[in-house]
């Protein structure tokens, strides 16, 4: 009997993951005011802020007060947080494949860097929104339904609304589950859930209660429950990043290419109160 060798054949296109949306480190989430030139992992952006100013009665003809010295709190945000990828492509299968693996490799070398800071910068909001200003907790999370869930969005409103947060430019990111609870009541779909003559952020799904709704499968969340909705403005946080180094190199031992990146940033909330929070489990 004759032996038949049957060749591997390499596909044109390579299956591409399916990639979470990357919400909390946008522009319009998050704010890069001092973000600077970051050097290395390490570096620390100083963040001075001034506090309220007095204002008293004036009476004629009579001498003001002395001027008051002015508080500066100053706050740091430190980039301790570094990240790299360093992947390697043999040369055989770089000569066999009709895909180009390198380039698709390096997306997704940048991808995951991206999807590491946004998860970060979740858990960063998460930490810091203060206790006033949550609904639901930990060992008692609401749970919403159809009918209830864009009131709550109502009550992170309030919150913010008595923090003196601008109502412009508010956002909150929901996981897709409570999205499916929006999209059953008539106030948010007649709100405009989707706008289609806009070009919407990335992960943005509409817009309801005085927010951009953005959705994310990044909400912290422990084990699929206790999910941690997070409203707010891009003045709470700023977040701080730098590709500091992208090297192609030549394995010493190896025939092929190799590929090293390294990714640093950090994030501070600098605003506590300009985020509010809602625990809940899904109905």
């Amino acid at each position: 009997m004759s032996i038949e060798f049957i060749p591997t054949v390499w596909a044109a296109r390579l299956l591409v993951a399916l990639d979470k949306s990357l919400v909390y480190g946008q522009a319009n989430v998050c704010n890069r005011d001092y973000e600077g030139e970051i050097r290395e992992a390490g570096n620390t952006v100083k963040i001075a802020s001034i506090g309220d100013v007095t204002v008293a009665d004036y009476v004629k003809n009579s001498d003001i007060a002395d001027p008051e010295t002015l508080s500066d709190e100053e706050q740091s945000l430190l980039i301790d947080k570094a990240k790299y990828f360093n992947f390697y492509v043999d040369s055989v299968d770089r000569a066999q494949a009709n895909a180009n693996i390198m380039d698709e490799a390096m997306r997704r070398s940048a991808w995951s860097l991206r999807t590491a800071a946004d998860s970060f910068l979740a858990a960063e909001m998460e930490s810091a929104v203060p206790s006033g200003n949550k609904i639901g907790t930990v060992g008692d999370p609401v749970v919403p339904t159809k009918d209830n869930a864009y009131e709550y969005l109502v009550d992170l409103g309030v919150l913010l609304d008595e923090g003196n947060v601008p109502v412009d430019g508010r956002f909150v990111i929901v996981p897709a589950w409570f999205h499916g609870l929006l999209l059953k009541d008539d106030r948010f779909v007649r709100s405009g859930t989707f706008r289609g003559d806009v070009r919407l952020a990335n992960g943005e799904v509409g817009e309801a209660a005085g927010f951009r709704i953005l959705k994310s499968n990044n909400v912290p969340n422990t084990s699929g429950s206790k999910f941690k909705i997070i409203a707010g403005h891009a003045m709470a946080t700023s977040f701080a990043e730098q590709v500091l180094d992208v090297q192609t190199y030549k394995p010493e031992k190896r025939f092929g290419d190799a590929v090293k990146g390294l990714h640093v940033y950090g994030a501070k909330v600098v605003r506590p109160s300009a985020l509010s929070m809602l625990i809940a489990d899904k109905s």
